[in-house]
């Protein structure tokens, strides 16, 4: 292997196909040690598991409890089973990832011990033939995550990462029990500002994905979650904004003063919303309600700007030209309170 780490391969299974044992034996002949969890299966699945426990350690979910409490799985038990110095690679169970692509990935993250390592497919290419739902999958949650975290990742949905011991606690204590799991892991990277590498792998898709059992209306709602909740919180401030704007509007007859009334009180209220339920944020509420003050009078000064221009150049009335200047004004505001504001203090690079 060219190092001193073992290799962990983990392998969280879910109703696989016999391939799966063929992947086990292939691992432990290049030099892994497997970790294959499965996540309530059935006993129709037993006999691929008992094929595989030739060539792994075998752990078993009574009842399917998802990807992420799988994975969690898995790690706790290598955290117990193994001494550092380790490299623990996770692989999807549908034949996905290659052993060769799990290898390159291992060796960078050897050399970046601080790093997650992603193994990154290629959506382009007259070669690449990617199903339709998995790449509008990618475009979308990949959008989403730099939007949130401003991180700048090519493959969010990747199951194929690597990373050293060090990170497996904090692994363990990222929240998520289904799909969200693993986009929650690259936002706790991305807030902590912790590294991320990418290392480009062969696209292989099976039968179109066929094999996969990512729901796309419930599992999409998990793996969105934070921004949606982010996005209700603004979207009911919005609306008590928008209200106080047309009454304070009609009353004075002063746009900007209106404007600034509003945002007063609608600020307030949006800020104890995301600090206690959107971002569940440990920060002293001093510090948090300083910066997001801050926040809030640049977002004020910028909001007032934009809404006198769209007024005055524009043929666009006071009442238009608020909507407008508010959904400009959303993803700014998100951006700043998710990386800045509500995020969490830094543990610390891992190395």
């Amino acid at each position: 292997m060219g190092t001193n780490s073992k290799r962990i391969a983990l392998i969280p299974a879910y109703m696989p196909s016999e391939s799966l044992v063929g992947l086990t034996e292939e691992l432990e002949r290049r030099g892994f040690t497997a970790v294959v969890v499965d996540d309530g299966s059935g006993e129709q699945y037993d006999a691929v598991f008992e094929g595989c426990a030739f060539h792994a350690s075998v752990l078993a979910h009574r009842e399917n409890k998802g990807k992420g409490a799988a994975l969690k799985t898995g790690l706790r038990f290598i955290a117990r089973s193994f001494e550092p110095p380790y490299t623990v690679v996770t692989l999807d169970a549908d034949g996905q990832h290659s052993v060769a692509d799990a290898i390159r990935v291992c060796e960078t993250a050897e050399r970046c011990l601080s790093a997650l390592v992603l193994g990154c497919r290629s959506f382009k290419g007259e070669d690449v033939k990617v199903p339709k739902k998995s790449l509008l999958g990618n475009k979308l949650t990949r959008t989403v995550f730099r939007m949130s975290s401003g991180v700048d990742v090519s493959d969010t949905q990747t199951g194929l990462r690597a990373f050293s011991d060090r990170h497996v606690r904090r692994m363990c204590e990222i929240s998520g029990e289904r799909y969200e799991y693993e986009m929650n892991v690259l936002m706790e990277y991305a807030r902590q500002e912790l590294p991320i590498r990418e290392v480009p792998i062969e696209t292989i898709y099976i039968d179109s994905n066929f094999s996969s059992h990512f729901r796309p209306v419930g599992d999409s709602a998990r793996i969105y979650r934070e921004i949606l909740k982010f996005s209700a919180s603004s979207l009911s401030c919005f609306v008590l904004d928008y209200l106080l704007y047309c009454l304070f509007s009609a009353l004075t007859g002063s746009v900007t003063a209106a404007n600034i009334t509003a945002r007063i009180f609608s600020a307030a209220v949006n800020f104890e919303l995301n600090r206690r339920l959107v971002f569940a944020s440990r920060k002293s509420a001093g510090k948090s309600a300083a910066q997001y003050f801050a926040l809030a009078l640049f977002i004020l000064v910028c909001n007032t700007l934009m809404l006198n221009l769209l007024i005055n150049l524009t043929p666009l009335g006071r009442y238009a030209a608020k909507l407008i200047t508010e959904t400009a004004m959303f993803f700014v505001s998100y951006a700043v309170q998710r990386t800045v504001i509500f995020g969490r203090k830094k543990e610390g690079k891992a190395g």
